[in-house]
């Protein structure tokens, strides 16, 4: 079991946990909980309605404030990531709909938390942010019934218009701007006319081909291997460069190097 509190805005904690004998009593919770299974079957009920799911693209959502249990199926228990999600993300108005469908069967969501959950374990919270995005427009499309944000422009009331090559143009030189420290993307749609993230990163990806946290994380990237360069350590560049830590640094380099930190700083002293 392993749970934590990631800085990233909307979520309140991650859970991921493996049961094999357990049975959760009547509670409530004051946030949102999104879930996902990995192995087994589990069984709960919502606001008296027994509901049951194994292995599948369905994932389960459980709005706050609403009374539910859950329990073990199978001798093999179950296995299950949670994502605890506050009203920025899903507004109380929409509980209606989540108690009505609390099984979401829907690939692309699952594929979208999935993606979130690998984000999160990577402590990387700009690309976090990112994928929050869209498992935020999803969920508000299966529950609200529409698309919550409005044109694909991603402007409000009123707004004229960003052309998504000016939108992707401008967000680049933002990134630039602050490789090292980041930018989230709640400053970056400030910064932008509050345009919304999702069409932030559409735009982004349909300009450069690749999302903008992937990148910054190429950037940071760069970023290390002049200061690895320069005689820096490993450690020291990982942070100077805008990661988490040195393990961080270690595996996103090594998928754009090909080598470690450590043996590309001493190959420079050869």
């Amino acid at each position: 079991m392993s749970a934590w509190q990631p800085p990233v805005t909307g979520i309140a904690e991650v859970f991921h946990a493996r049961f094999t004998e357990h049975a959760y009593p009547a509670h409530v919770h004051d946030t949102w909980a999104l879930m996902i299974l990995d192995g087994g079957r589990v069984d709960f009920a919502l606001d008296g309605e027994r509901h049951g799911l194994g292995v599948s693209d369905t994932v389960v959502l459980l709005p706050p404030g609403v009374s539910h249990d859950g329990r073990t199926v199978t001798e093999a228990g179950f296995r299950k990531r949670v994502l605890y999600l506050d009203a920025s993300v899903l507004p109380e108005r929409l509980t209606g709909a989540a108690v009505d469908t609390p099984l979401l069967a829907d690939r692309a969501l699952r594929e979208r938390v999935h993606g979130l959950h690998l984000a999160l374990a990577e402590r990387d919270p700009f690309e976090a942010q990112s994928r929050l995005a869209f498992v935020r427009e999803r969920l508000h499309r299966r529950l609200a019934g529409r698309a919550a944000e409005g044109p694909g422009t991603g402007t409000g009331p009123g707004q004229v218009p960003v052309p998504a090559a000016r939108v992707a143009v401008r967000l680049r030189e933002l990134l630039d701007a602050r490789v090292a420290e980041g930018i989230t993307l709640a400053e970056a749609s400030a910064e932008l006319g509050h345009l919304h993230p999702t069409h932030l990163i559409r735009s982004f990806k349909a300009a450069y081909g690749l999302p903008p946290h992937a990148y910054l994380t190429g950037r940071r990237v760069e970023l290390a291997r002049r200061l690895l360069l320069a005689g820096m350590g490993p450690a020291d560049a990982a942070t100077a460069a805008g990661f988490y830590d040195q393990a961080h640094l270690t595996r996103h380099f090594g998928r754009h190097v090909g080598t470690s930190p450590a043996r590309f700083a001493r190959s420079g002293r050869l």
